[in-house]
């Protein structure tokens, strides 16, 4: 038998993590069997040691003083077959042990090694057992004052098993002096930065453990339900209620509840004994419990330790839970704890503020602009009113405030005071300008009163705020990764592979002891073995299957390779051989297992580790080589499935492929202890070493063949089937610490229906349970290879773009107008890069620099670095595109985020939630990115805030949820006790309202109401138990409570929650948010993310499209919140006012703007708003692709604001009806919208207004297309459906049109806007969806009256007398018509009061009426058919009449009709019927209102003139008061040009005809070609007006002539120009 030392493999002592009393019956039954038969046979083999006179196989004798090594016991030796995995342990001469006297609990012992002098000390493997809480901080070097197994040691013949008290830690505070402590452990040890004691574990109830009841009988064992034990173990709960009382009961005692009380037994190795499992220990659970005698124990397996010297003065990290077996973690800690103690502030309360988000850019200042701004104090009964000024500065406003609670202000400090927005728990800057604020600003923008009151900085609530003793606290992960909500734990537990090794230890017992049947006992040893590897991830490695190939045949396995002579087996030093082979195997696998999940326990102590010696990658010029064995854990469904299994093995960096990828031969489903794989076949890329770029990914994709269906097995046929992709992973070839990877690897499979095309990076699946598992083994060598980062090149040139020669230039501008690396061809990534030097003057070019970068190796790097040294400052934008994963070399992205660096806390918001999906393209754990946001949140609750949220989904995400765990870990740990206690009543808060809203949303229609009003009764007891709580939508949202009766529901699919919460502050209104539950919110997220920054673009650039911006957050996969909007209403209610066909009525949304704006500036101001929103809508929907556009997610604020909400479909994913798809125009431009406009159905100069506001707003977004690229491209891997390829983002692409010229774009978007307002479809999706709606009208909805804005009704009104219909009046405005004067009496004495209505107004009233009450009820209305002309005078006379007789008979029908509402609000006075008098009104035309002055008779037209490259540009733009034709009727007019002198009339050009218009839009562009600049001096532009007349000869409308010497044509010329008769145009 080998002589080598212990192998090395480490074990962490067992806990318990909960197993009922049945289950440890049937397995403690079990252990007394075998504990007999192994009785048995050591009295049979030392009886046979005796007879021969020769020294037993197993020496039974102690090598060592049982207290030497507190802390320690020492189980069978478990010898390795590969020596190389040994420890160098120091040979010690063989002799006879030298047993000492008893050491005292603080004896000194002189000797720091003696348990290496005895026989075989190094084979011994030693077990650290003890709380954790005893080993921190401090080295192993005392004794256990619990001596209770005798202090000498004895021979025992035959002995018992071992001792079955294993030792475990003393008390704190005893000291320990231990013999198997090495002398250097007597220094101060290091701080490990990121372990979490047991005590500490202990006062948060987090003990491992579970109370086991001694008094319960055993029952008899069954062996065959060994494996539901193991799994019942694993599923079960780690943290129980009695565990916790029983754990606080032994830390107020001032022990461990785990305290042994007799020391463990080191057992001597024979040199001919074959190795054996550890042996079993039981354990006194509860310390010296009364009611627990002193012998009655319970089993708890033992975990084995190799006998390194220096692993004593750390042994706790064997049983300690610690990310320190995980170096990539523990750097993470190191690097936290630095990033913490740098920000540490002196005023900690100034850290649990929310500051109002800051815009610095001067257009948002408001220079000149006075504000009213009113401050509330607490020592004023009266709020203050001030008139400030923009540019003012906060600090300056409190000291006006000052000045009135304070009779002196020497003594008084402004810095102490803060003003606080009334209603948000949001606080001003006091060195910003007020203007600055984006509270002010919206405060502006829809006129609301900007209140706020003044508070003193100690006053503040200071709950949320950092403390010193959270910037002391240790940077450890372990806690906070339990805080958050885990995926199902997936590795096994230590008790439960305890278990499952106690039963293999019994069975080789037996199987070595046996002298006969050996089959049988074979059969069961290999059942142990495969319950082991079935524990351990279904793996079953080479090692294992050669030692079973030695085993007889037996039902678990036949294969052709098993040994066939039984007689092998007869003799013992050939089973011995067998099990020493195989326990070597087994002990490697739970290595191997150990180092890839993230298990509980481990076998080695990594971080004791030294690193060896290093050879730089870049001097190994071997290609990169290594072996695939096989898959493991794969479905047995796949063995009928599919037939031929094949590899396919890539390189790549950055997506891009290094070489092309490597096949591995076609293998079949093979059966040993499990089905699997195996290929057992090297791969040899055709790559260097020093050739592989740092960030360099293995992808490994599964592939295979179909099994043919029945009967079709012709060779045409398996051809015709093609290869399947069944899964994939992808591993980086460097680690961290930029080392080559080497030794086996395991890698879990992600299944091929989750794309990996932009996860470049994702970590190998172990997050699903029955994941297929790929075995690899990378070459070892006996030196580290490291790739270790070259210094930037010393020259690198920079050339003037300009002196390029003009092709070059016109290609390379080509390929830059791109805007984005995604579309680039080879030949621009070619033509890039060779003229990189030239490329400095536009900063934005570099991503699509790099991307074209030929290589990533080592060799090009100091060219590209250079390249980046000395480039110019990007913006944060640009910036942004260098974080994509195209480009995971460490420099760049170092180097892009200090650029972003620089970004203000208000513009991070902005982009956070692309930069936390960039985190996903990070090669490692720590990164600079990691460390930027980290470092900000520190700083600003807000980014904490949304960044706690953006992570918290992150885990939602399979592929990369590790990473975001330890994120997230991270982040509770940079943040105070206090935020992490307010993010636990956030998530409290949000799971109690996802319960409630899946409730509503599943009960039947009729229950809804009484579900909501039961589960309103849940969200009162949280606030009741919570107090506080503040939103997710915004930590500036603070509530304390629900409302109940302000609280409902929607009617629609999703059922969303309508929720009212009461507010803290009591100077704010109540917060009324909706909840859903079912819809994927993130979409939503992003839509608004993005038009949040097309309006902050428009603003910056001095253009308010007056966009309304409402908050929408996801809390989860099918949840999240949005912000409600007061005073709007959906396009379809207004519409539907109209009736089911008010869809495709001109009038509702002019109308319902009328009613809520009564009066003449309120309506012209509703309209300005709604041009310019509408405009934003059109550029904004169009540009994001946002589909299922009807009228439900169409919104209008009464102040003439119109947005849109839903974006369940985006990026042009639209429904489709069959083939046909319903979205069909460009975007939503209805007439109704255009009837706003125009104020009328006639084309008014306003309309030109909204088309240049269109055309502006796209060409600024267009200005910007990297950008909304950038933000995009990010997004690909976040898994929202619609944005997953590079062709969704192609559609931005393609909508943005980059390559097009200003001019172009603008001609384009006026296209798109005549398409949008043609398109019959949008109305007629409207009114299908209006039928569609109709079955989710409640009964409860009351009719009301489309112009009335509010109801009134008898008791507010008053009660009528007598109504009498006095005249009728021609009216021109809004349209032209008559309306009648009703005279309405009322029995208050003197009140008459004069109503004017439409015959329509009247008509609407009694369809209202038909609605409430059968036709029996109502007198019959006046037929609204006439023959001739409908608004004659003398059809107007004649229902004058009959409409008389009806209101007559209405007010005298039934009480019940008679007094409703609909009747009351009727006859109540509008606004507009204060006008009414005896007179008529004054005729006016329908646009007078907002037509400006026209300049001469014949029009003016608007024209764009430019000069450039010998062309001249003339785009026409606009036509205003054109006059109507002689018979009356508008024109149909179009533009016609030529440049004089041209005899030829070679020179002609003309625009489109635009119908029926005499203020018609083009936009068109005229060009004219090869013209000279001198040529242009001579040159006159003679521009035509005609209205074309079909067969008769166009008529002249005007016309003007424009001497082109006249205009500088060196820049763009735009302007209007009078029409008329033969003369020259002015401007």
């Amino acid at each position: 038998m080998s002589a080598t030392r212990g192998n090395g493999e480490h074990w962490k002592s067992l806990e318990s993590v909960g197993i009922s009393r049945k289950e440890l019956a049937l397995a403690e039954a079990l252990q007394m069997e075998y504990d007999a038969l192994s009785r048995l046979r050591q009295d049979k083999e030392e009886n046979r040691a005796k007879q021969r006179g020769d020294r037993p196989l197993i020496s039974w004798d102690d090598p060592t003083e049982r207290n030497g090594c507190a802390g320690i016991k020492a189980a069978r030796g478990l010898s390795g077959s590969d020596p190389t995995l040994s420890y160098n342990v120091p040979v010690v001469p063989e002799g006879p042990p030298v047993p000492g006297p008893p050491p005292g609990p603080s004896s000194p012992q002189p000797d720091p090694q003696p348990w290496l002098k005895g026989p075989l000390a190094g084979d011994y493997l030693y077990i650290f057992e003890g709380s954790g809480g005893d080993f921190l901080g401090e080295p192993l070097n005392g004794t256990s004052p619990h001596d209770s197994g005798g202090s000498s040691p004895k021979k025992l013949s035959p002995p018992p098993l071992p001792p079955r008290h294993p030792l475990w830690s003393s008390p704190e505070g005893t000291q320990r002096s231990g013999k198997g402590s090495p002398p250097s452990s007597k220094g101060p040890q290091p701080r490990d930065i990121n372990m979490f004691s047991a005590a500490h574990e202990r006062a948060h109830g987090k003990l491992l453990g579970r109370r086991i009841s001694e008094e319960d009988p055993y029952g008899i064992a069954d062996y065959g339900g060994i494996n539901d034990a193991i799994t019942c173990l694993n599923l079960k709960s780690t943290y129980e209620s009695e565990v916790l009382r029983e754990a606080a009961r032994g830390w107020k005692e001032g022990r461990s509840i785990f305290e042994k009380e007799s020391s463990g037994k080191p057992v001597a190795r024979s040199k001919t004994m074959p190795p054996q499992v550890p042996p079993r220990t039981y354990v006194s659970r509860f310390g010296n419990r009364k009611n627990l005698a002193p012998n009655k124990n319970h089993r708890i397996s033992i975990d084995p330790v190799a006998p390194r010297p220096h692993s004593f003065s750390n042994g706790y990290e064997l049983f300690e839970v610690s990310e320190e077996r995980d170096e990539e973690v523990a750097a993470f800690c190191h690097m936290l704890d630095v990033l913490r103690s740098g920000y540490s502030t002196k005023d900690y309360s100034l850290t649990g503020l929310v500051w109002s988000a800051v815009n610095l850019s001067p257009e948002q200042l408001g220079h000149g602009v006075s504000l009213k701004v009113t401050v509330v104090c607490d020592s004023l009964r009266e709020p203050l009113t001030f008139t400030c000024d923009c540019s003012s500065t906060v600090d300056l406003l409190i000291y006006q405030a000052l000045c009135y609670t304070h009779d002196e202000l020497h003594t008084v400090d402004v810095e102490d005071f803060m003003l606080k927005i009334c209603g948000l728990e949001e606080f001003l800057q006091n060195k910003h300008a007020l203007g600055s604020h984006e509270y002010i600003q919206h405060c502006r923008k829809f006129d609301i009163d900007i209140r706020l009151q003044l508070m003193k900085r100690k006053g503040v609530r200071s709950d949320l705020a950092r403390t010193a003793n959270d910037d002391q606290s240790p940077s450890t992960l372990n806690h906070y990764i339990h805080l958050q909500e885990r995926p199902i734990k997936q590795t096994i537990s230590r008790q439960a592979l305890s278990l499952l090794f106690d039963t293999f230890h019994n069975e080789v017992d037996a199987f070595l002891a046996a002298e006969g049947d050996f089959p049988l006992k074979a059969e069961r040893v290999i059942q142990s073995v495969m319950a082991i590897c079935n524990a351990l991830a279904a793996v079953e490695c080479q090692e294992i299957t050669a030692a079973l190939n030695q085993m007889p045949p037996c039902p678990s396995r036949m294969q052709p390779k098993i040994q066939k002579d039984p007689n092998v087996l007869a003799k013992r030093e050939n089973r011995e051989r067998i099990v020493e082979s195989l326990t070597a195997a087994i002990l490697n696998l739970v290595e191997l297992y150990c180092s890839t999940f993230n298990a509980d326990f481990q076998t080695a102590v990594h971080g004791s580790r030294e690193h060896g010696v290093a050879q730089e990658a870049r001097l190994l010029s071997c290609p990169l080589s290594f072996t695939v064995y096989a898959t493991h854990r794969i479905p047995i469904t796949w063995a009928a499935s599919y037939e031929d299994f094949y590899l396919s093995c890539s390189l790549s960096h950055g997506g891009k492929e290094l070489c092309s990828p490597l096949l591995t031969r076609k293998a079949h489903v093979y059966k040993y202890l499990f089905h699997l794989i195996i290929w057992d076949q090297q791969i040899c890329f055709p790559v260097q070493v020093n050739c592989l770029p740092r960030e360099t990914l293995l992808s490994v994709t599964l592939f295979a063949v179909p099994v043919p269906p029945p009967g079709s097995s012709s060779d045409a046929n398996k051809q015709r089937r093609v290869p399947e992709a069944l899964g994939w992973v992808t591993t980086p070839l460097f680690n961290f610490r930029q080392v080559l990877t080497c030794g086996r690897k395991l890698l879990g499979l992600w299944p091929a229906t989750q794309d990996n095309s932009r996860a470049r990076s994702s970590a190998p699946n172990f997050h699903q349970p029955d994941s297929v598992i790929l075995q690899i083994d990378f070459p070892t060598s006996a030196f580290e290879v490291k790739f270790t980062s070259p210094p930037a090149a010393e020259f690198s040139p920079k050339y003037e773009f300009s002196s390029l020669g003009e092709e070059d230039q016109r290609k390379l501008r080509e390929a830059m107008q791109k805007k984005s690396l995604y579309w680039l061809m080879d030949t621009d990534r070619k033509r890039l890069w060779e003229k990189r030097y030239y490329c400095h003057a536009a900063p934005g070019a570099l991503p699509m620099l790099l991307a074209s970068a030929p290589s990533w190796e080592w060799a090009c790097l100091p060219d590209i670095y250079a390249l980046l040294s000395q480039w110019a400052y990007m913006s944060h934008q640009d910036a942004l595109g260098l974080l994509h994963a195209t480009f995971p070399d460490q420099e760049v992205r170092r180097t892009a985020v200090q650029w972003i660096d620089s970004i203000s806390d208000t513009e991070l918001l902005d982009y956070l939630p692309q930069l936390v999906q960039a985190l996903k393209y990070e090669c490692y754990l720590d990164s600079p990115l990691v460390r930027f946001l980290l470092k900000r949140a520190i700083c600003d609750l807000k980014i904490t805030h949304y960044f706690f949220w953006l992570l918290k989904d992150g885990l939602k995400d399979s592929q990369f949820s590790i990473r975001y765990q330890y994120l997230l870990a991270a982040l509770l740990c940079c943040c105070g006790k206090g935020l992490r206690e307010e993010f636990d009543r956030q998530c409290l808060l949000v799971n109690t309202l996802a319960r409630l809203a899946q409730q509503v949303r599943d009960a039947a229609p009729s229950a809804r109401q009484g579900i909501l009003r039961e589960g309103l009764e849940d969200v009162k007891q949280f606030f009741k138990a919570n107090g506080s709580c503040r939103l997710p939508l915004s930590p500036s949202l603070l509530v304390k409570g629900i409302v109940p009766r302000d609280c409902s529901y929607f009617n629609s699919n999703a059922v969303p929650l309508k929720l009212s919460f009461q507010n803290v502050d009591p100077l704010g209104e109540n917060i009324r948010v909706i909840f859903k539950c079912g819809d994927d919110l993130r979409q939503d997220m992003l839509t608004l993310q993005m038009i949040r920054i097309m309006n902050k673009i428009w603003v910056q650039e001095g253009l308010d499209m007056r966009m309304v911006i409402f908050r929408c957050f996801s809390t989860g996969r099918g949840r999240g919140m949005v912000e409600m909007i007061p005073n709007a209403e959906t396009l379809r209610k207004i519409q539907v006012e109209h009736g089911v066909t008010g869809s495709f009525k001109d009038r509702p949304l002019a109308d319902w703007l009328q009613k809520h704006n009564p009066e003449e500036d309120e309506y012209e101001k509703a309209v300005e708003n709604f041009i310019y929103s509408c405009a934003g809508c059109c550029v904004a929907t169009y540009v994001l692709g946002i589909c299922d556009r009807h009228n439900d997610n169409i919104m209008l604020k009464t102040t003439g604001h119109m947005f849109h909400i839903d974006f369940g479909r985006f990026l042009g994913h639209a429904q489709m009806f069959g083939n046909i798809k319903r979205d069909r125009a460009p975007f939503v431009f209805t007439s109704d919208m255009a009837y706003v406009i125009n104020g009328g159905d006639k084309p008014s100069s306003r309309f030109h207004d909204f088309v240049d506001l269109c055309c502006q707003a796209y060409n600024l977004i267009r200005k910007h297309t990297h950008l909304f690229l950038n933000l995009l491209g990010l997004m690909l891997s976040c898994g929202i459906p619609e944005l997953s390829d590079l062709e969704d983002l192609k559609y931005v692409y393609d909508a943005l049109r980059p390559q097009d010229s200003d001019a172009d774009a603008t001609t384009y978007f006026t296209r798109l806007i005549e398409s949008s307002l043609g398109s019959v479809a949008t109305k007629l999706n409207f009114f299908i969806h209006n039928l569609a709606q109709m079955k989710f009208t409640g009964s409860d909805a009351r009719p009301t009256l489309s112009f009335a804005p509010r109801t009134h009704t008898i008791k507010t009104s008053g009660r009528i007398r007598d109504v009498f219909l006095c005249r009728h009046e021609r009216v021109f405005n809004p349209s032209k018509g008559y309306t009648y004067v009703v005279k309405v009496q009322r029995e208050s004495p003197g009140e008459v009061a004069f109503v004017q209505r439409t015959f329509e107004e009247f008509q609407e009233l009694h369809n209202k009426l038909r609605l409430l009450f059968p036709s029996s009820l109502l007198p019959s209305f006046p037929s609204r058919f006439v023959i001739g002309r409908s608004r004659g005078e003398a059809v107007a006379e004649r229902r004058k009449e009959e409409l008389n007789g009806y209101i007559w008979h209405l007010i005298h029908a039934a009480p019940e009709v008679a007094e409703c509402d609909l009747i009351y609000t009727f006859f109540h006075p509008l606004p507009r019927d204060e006008k009414a008098s005896g007179t008529n009104p004054t005729p006016k035309p329908a646009d007078a209102t907002w037509a400006r002055p026209l300049g001469k008779v014949g029009g003016e037209v608007k024209l764009s003139i430019s000069y450039k490259n010998n062309k001249l540009f003339i785009m026409v733009m606009h036509i205003r008061g054109l006059p109507p034709l002689q018979d009356g009727n508008d024109p149909d007019p179009y533009v016609k040009t030529y440049l004089l002198p041209d005899p030829q009339k070679t020179t002609k050009r003309k625009t489109k005809v635009a119908r029926k218009t005499c203020n018609p839009t083009y936009n068109e562009m005229l060009v004219y070609d090869g013209i000279p600049r001198g040529d242009l001096q001579q040159r006159e532009l003679r521009l035509s007006v005609l209205s074309e007349e079909g067969f008769w000869e166009n008529i002249l409308l005007g016309e003007v002539g424009i001497r082109l010497r006249d205009l500088d044509l060196a820049q763009e010329k735009m302007g209007w120009f009078a029409l008329g008769s033969r003369g020259h145009g002015t401007l």
